[in-house]
């Protein structure tokens, strides 16, 4: 698995003039977005997680763009004036740890390069395309199995042309090492080096297995921007034909306003197309344990939580907590507020547990004096309740009930499904012990994964503590997953991939800034709402800004079935209510969704119910 880029970015781009005097010629703006942040998009929708980026000229573009998005790192060559390309992957290369797509930062290409060359059987290759008559072509000599032999400008220097350079590679940590240590021997002789240069001399003096091979696209879209013609070729067509091309392959938009699962990217989606794995392989396994240890940090501090994998849906991690985590002879209270900590209470009489079910309005703010005399004075072990509502919408002050269980020795049992990676959580500070969630809500993932947070110290306890459930036993999973990096059962491959993706976009977004979208498409919806003099469910101050629960109108006039259809033909989907005692339905804004989106839902809703008189 390919999980770091290198992007060279050092250069002074003098050939563009009054254009890159006091900018990288990498913020280039096509289609108003400068060409190295269009590459970056697409390097994090192919699944990379870090983005090395080999600054010169002007590296403070590049260090306030590091700082915007964290997946980058910034290294600069202070002496790129007077070195070639190869002087700054040399500075790269110490921070590259396996093997990495390399990139020029003046490229505009079609994604689908990315997705070809990741999936090469052949650990080292370079992109190339047929003819471009762009004028400034480098042209490659291949043998007969398809591998470099030499590189050049002059085409009369090759004894043939198999293709031109793109600009894009795959290479592995052994091949860079020796395209460094030959940059290092000939720095006296060569001291503007390109890295091409380097590689065509590694691949030809290579063993069979590690030549560098050329993978050919004939009618590669893409254009490497070095001076005005460039510039003009690709504004005029090159650019437009990349963006028609991508958007042919973009999946029909539905936007999913119900609870969940959630709005994917197309990345996440596309994640999931990759080359069949036996999960037992340790490539999967090591793609699993990233995923536990990535969750963990979005749960705690380092080393302070571990994550433990489940294939299932939130409620099967529910259970997995219910059944795991309470020993005999414990004294659970539950806090049913809606269908979720119901729920939770099924589960438990299930497996016969000691518990008493504190019962409340499944819309208002519970009681919280009322609730830590409770759990001050009932003789309790433990605590379970749900951080929010997806009934209705209602945040519960889970830190709070948290924390005061903590300080009176109860352990707390938490269902996060439909609040974590939205809503800041820090277990040890909020005291939590233990808090499951899913794949397929904020974290934006595709369905099929269930996953358990804990707290070391909490987990170690559930050692010896019986064995209620065999497939869903979170002891047994996680010292099975520990020693082998295996789930004891089958995981849901695909799944795993798309989480995978899901966590690399969620870090890039980061929590907060993910909670920020979904509140700005909450505060269009809620503005909607008013318009239209619905009333909300859960009073104001009291929501999540993730799930609103909207009282249906009393008017015979009005169909939950028919605004459902009327929002479906136009690719929203909409959920009903799940409370007995009110007769609702409910508006989601977590998952991929936009404001833009929102705005365009909550046009739909005003053109249903100002049809029907409201």
């Amino acid at each position: 698995m390919i999980r770091q880029a290198v992007i060279m970015a050092g250069g002074l781009g003098s050939r563009l003039k009054g254009r890159t005097d006091t900018m990288p010629k990498g913020f280039i703006e096509l289609g108003g977005e400068a060409i190295v942040r269009s590459s970056i998009r697409k390097l994090i929708s192919a699944g990379i997680e870090e983005i090395i980026i080999g600054t010169g000229h002007c590296s403070e573009w590049y260090e306030k763009l590091a700082d915007e998005m964290h997946i980058l790192t910034c290294v600069r060559n202070n002496e790129y004036a007077d070195t070639g390309s190869m002087g700054t992957l040399l500075r790269c290369a110490e921070n590259v740890t396996g093997d990495f797509l390399l990139l020029e930062s003046d490229l505009i290409y079609d994604s689908v390069g990315l997705f070809a060359l990741i999936n090469e059987q052949r650990s080292n290759v370079i992109l190339a395309s047929g003819a471009t008559a762009s004028g400034d072509e480098v042209y490659l000599e291949a043998d007969s199995d398809a591998n470099l032999v030499r590189h050049s400008k002059n085409r009369n220097d090759l004894s043939g042309i198999y293709g031109e350079l793109v600009g894009i590679s795959k290479l592995t940590k052994k091949t860079l090492d020796a395209m460094v240590a030959h940059c290092n021997a000939h720095l006296g002789d060569e001291p503007r080096m390109e890295y091409e240069t380097a590689m065509s001399a590694v691949s030809a003096a290579a063993e069979p297995g590690d030549k560098i091979g050329i993978l050919k696209l004939d009618d590669y879209a893409w254009r490497e921007i070095d001076d005005e013609t460039h510039l003009a070729m690709a504004a005029e067509k090159v650019f437009p034909e990349i963006v028609c091309r991508e958007a042919s392959r973009a999946v029909r938009r539905e936007v999913l306003l119900n609870p969940g699962p959630a709005t994917t990217t197309d990345s996440v989606k596309y994640s999931q197309v990759c080359a069949d794995i036996c999960p037992r392989e340790h490539e999967f396994g090591d793609v699993m344990e990233w995923i536990s240890h990535e969750l963990s940090l979005m749960a705690g501090k380092p080393d302070a939580v571990e994550t433990v994998l489940f294939g299932g849906s939130g409620t099967a991690a529910d259970e997995v907590m219910v059944s795991s985590c309470i020993p005999d002879g414990s004294k659970t209270l539950i806090i049913d507020n809606g269908a979720y900590g119901t729920r939770l209470s099924k589960i438990a009489s299930v497996y016969k547990l000691d518990t008493e079910v504190w019962k409340s309005s499944g819309y208002l703010p519970l009681d919280v004096p009322a609730l830590k005399e409770k759990i001050a004075g009932g003789g309790f072990t433990h605590l379970v309740m749900v951080y929010h509502e997806t009934t209705t919408g209602l945040l519960n002050p889970v830190p709070e009930l948290c924390r005061f269980a903590r300080e009176h020795g109860v352990t707390t049992i938490v269902d996060a499904v439909s609040s974590f990676a939205a809503i800041d959580i820090d277990m040890d500070r909020d005291g939590i012990d233990f808090m499951a969630s899913t794949s397929n809500k904020n974290i934006q993932g595709m369905a099929g994964i269930g996953f358990v947070f804990c707290r070391k110290e909490a987990l170690e306890k559930t050692a010896s503590y019986p064995m209620r459930n065999f497939y869903l036993n979170l002891w047994d999973q996680y010292q099975y997953f520990k020693k082998t990096h295996q789930t004891r059962f089958t995981p849901p491959v695909q799944s795993m991939y798309s989480l995978r993706q899901a966590i690399i976009e969620t870090k890039v977004e980061t929590i907060a800034g993910r909670y920020a979208r979904y509140s700005a498409c909450w505060d269009v919806l809620v503005k909607a709402v008013d318009e239209l003099g619905l009333t909300m469910l859960v009073p104001r101050e009291a929501q999540s800004k993730l799930i609103t629960a909207i009282i249906e109108p009393d008017t015979p006039a009005y169909s939950f079935d028919t605004l459902h259809d009327f929002a479906r033909a136009h690719a929203f989907t909409i959920y009903p209510g799940k409370l007995s005692d009110a007769n609702t339905f409910r508006i989601a804004n977590i998952g991929d969704i936009r404001p833009e989106e929102m705005k365009a839902f909550t046009v739909l809703m005003k053109e249903y119910f100002r049809g029907i008189g409201l």
